[in-house]
């Protein structure tokens, strides 16, 4: 004869919470993460993608290079819009080759500054050894310095410098002090720009 089993009662079954706390081991999520593979997997698809559409494809390194080039060249023509003001404000005559030779190292010293500095996804990791998620904060640290030192630097000697001073500090200062405005975000640079303002109104120093 066939035994019954016996079943538990409702009673006998002991009621647990489920286990709602967060893994305790890396998981592949994080692993993925870590490696950037998400990032390298969207490179790849749009490099398939401008393959698909018969786009000549490059390398994210050369991608990287042209924007630097690209941004590199319009904070040069900003700063020889700079040394020409500079020296039409002091009613000099304007030195054309020494406004170009000027632009033309400021060139290769924003291009030497630019590139490692401004974010791509060729150039994720600005400090190895630190952490991916860290990254963007860093690089916004060193903008909102750069912001507060070329911008008061630069309210500072065109209002106590001489002619041969302000002609030679304050185009790069300027661009500066305009490329970390820019790359900062929006509130970061609203801050920096009010900083600047109450450092010069309690200088006493003017904007024009």
């Amino acid at each position: 004869m066939a035994r019954q089993r016996k079943e538990k009662s409702v009673k006998d079954i002991k009621l647990e919470q489920p286990d709602r706390s967060g893994p305790t081991e890396q998981t592949l999520l994080d692993m993925a993460q870590g490696k950037n593979l998400f990032a390298m997997a969207d490179a790849r698809q749009a490099e398939l993608d401008r393959e698909k559409n018969g786009d000549v494809a490059l390398s994210p390194g050369a991608e990287r290079f042209l924007e630097a080039a690209l941004w590199t060249s319009t904070l040069a023509v900003i700063h020889f819009t700079f040394e020409v003001l500079v020296q039409h404000q002091y009613g000099m005559e304007i030195e054309w080759p020494s406004a170009w030779g000027r632009t033309a190292r400021a060139f290769v010293l924003f291009l030497f500054v630019f590139y490692p500095l401004h974010p791509h996804e060729a150039n994720p990791i600005l400090i190895p050894g630190i952490p991916r998620k860290y990254q963007q904060g860093i690089r916004q640290g060193i903008f909102f310095i750069m912001s507060l030192t070329s911008g008061p630097y630069l309210v500072h000697i065109s209002n106590k410098y001489g002619y041969l001073a302000v002609m030679k500090r304050a185009p790069p200062l300027g661009c500066l002090w305009l490329w970390s405005i820019v790359e900062l975000d929006l509130l970061s640079g609203v801050l920096s720009l009010f900083i600047t303002m109450v450092w010069a109104w309690q200088q006493g120093y003017a904007f024009a």
